[in-house]
């Protein structure tokens, strides 16, 4: 395999090695985050536990484990390694011995309708979040539509009902951030919103599922997304003003959903309108890099999580197209990342420029490397 060179499309070799970096990447958050005698992580290596969250509502907890978000990241990492590789049984285990049970207790039954909390439930009671959901809600459906286990098409189906809960009439529709504090509609809960209503309908043939996405894509698209360059904004609030912040993941979400919905009608304005978030996302979340020449591109500084959810979105797209541009560009960051970004630990900084060290690193930001090695190997 050749680093920082120009572009060139991913061998089997290159498949084996992502799979390799994910799990080995997977082996060092076990070794350096993990509780002893708990299913449960620790939010940062070296741990602090004075450290808050700031998405937060009210942050008033003791930071001893890792807050729901960054624990999620690793039900999507081993996720992707056994869609990668079904043979590797071991990471079955761990999902089922290992991470299923700790985020069991995230999960608050104490109000209804039933959802995961954003702390867990020995501690007191913690705000619960749309979007934390969303993104479980998405990966029970993945994991029932790989396995066929009906326990997870029930989980999805649970969340689901959380997520509608956090719908109504303000702004036209859309879905809230915050239970308890519902004062703006996010990109990040509605475009991940219309994914995962788009993945139930596929799992389950109900049309309602289907309608529920296509009402929340048409509805983000109206409310949210920039029409000078197609790419989406973070958030509108309850008085119309918009937060124009543009985050990978957003962008990324609407990309998938736009993708999906090709998919499931053959529309084509859903394939124009994701091609179009493509470039424009490859135009703004991508920079010229000296050591790749002009062929291909390096990520720009964000959240890593944030990326890696974007990158979801140009491999749906790459199912239909098969356009590689954009997934070379993702491949050549993750080896120039492998190279220049890890530490001693085999845990990574979050500077692409690799300027920057980090002096406490961030479970989401590790699980989010293994998500993307994870599923660049399922390429062909």
């Amino acid at each position: 395999m050749c680093f920082l060179v120009g572009c060139t499309h991913m061998s089997t070799a290159d498949i084996n090695v992502n799979l390799q970096r994910s799990t080995q990447t997977l082996n060092a958050i076990y070794k350096y985050y993990s509780v002893d005698d708990s299913n449960l992580l620790r939010e940062t290596y070296p741990f602090d536990q004075n450290q808050s969250a700031t998405y937060l509502a009210s942050e008033n907890q003791v930071n001893k484990y890792s807050y729901l978000w960054p624990y999620s990241g690793t039900l999507s990492a081993v996720n992707a390694i056994l869609a990668a590789d079904r043979e590797i049984l071991s990471y079955d285990s761990i999902l089922i011995e290992q991470v299923l049970p700790g985020l069991e207790e995230y999960f608050d039954t104490s109000r209804t309708p039933y959802a995961y909390a954003s702390y867990i439930n020995s501690a007191p009671q913690s705000d619960r979040f749309y979007d934390d959901n969303v993104w479980l809600g998405i990966d029970f459906t993945d994991l029932y539509i790989m396995t066929n286990r009906t326990e997870y098409l029930e989980k999805a189906k649970l969340i689901w009902s959380f997520i509608v809960s956090g719908m109504d009439d303000q702004l036209g529709g859309g879905i809230y951030w915050c239970e308890q504090n519902k004062g703006s509609k996010n990109t990040c809960s509605n475009a991940p919103g219309a994914v995962y209503a788009l993945k139930l309908y596929q799992a389950t043939g109900d049309s309602v599922y289907f309608e529920y996405g296509k009402d929340l894509y048409n509805w983000t698209k109206v409310h949210l997304q920039d029409t000078d360059d197609y790419l989406y904004f973070d958030n509108i609030n309850l008085e119309g003003k918009v937060d124009k912040a543009k985050y990978p993941y957003n962008s990324g979400q609407m990309l998938q959903a736009a993708a999906l919905l090709y998919q499931l009608t053959e529309d084509q304005n859903y394939l124009l309108d994701a091609q179009n978030i493509a470039q424009a996302g490859y135009n703004y979340f991508f920079t010229d890099h000296s050591s790749f020449g002009s062929s291909c591109r390096l990520l720009k500084n964000s959240d890593i999580w944030f990326i890696g959810v974007m990158l979801r979105g140009y491999i749906e797209l790459y199912t239909i197209d098969n356009n590689r541009i954009y997934l070379d560009s993702f491949q050549k960051s993750l080896d120039y990342a492998w190279e220049n970004m890890r530490d001693n630990n085999g845990l990574f900084n979050k500077d692409w420029s690799n300027t920057n060290k980090d002096e406490k690193k961030w479970l989401l930001t590790q699980a989010a490397f293994v998500e993307m090695y994870a599923r660049l190997a399922q390429i062909n």
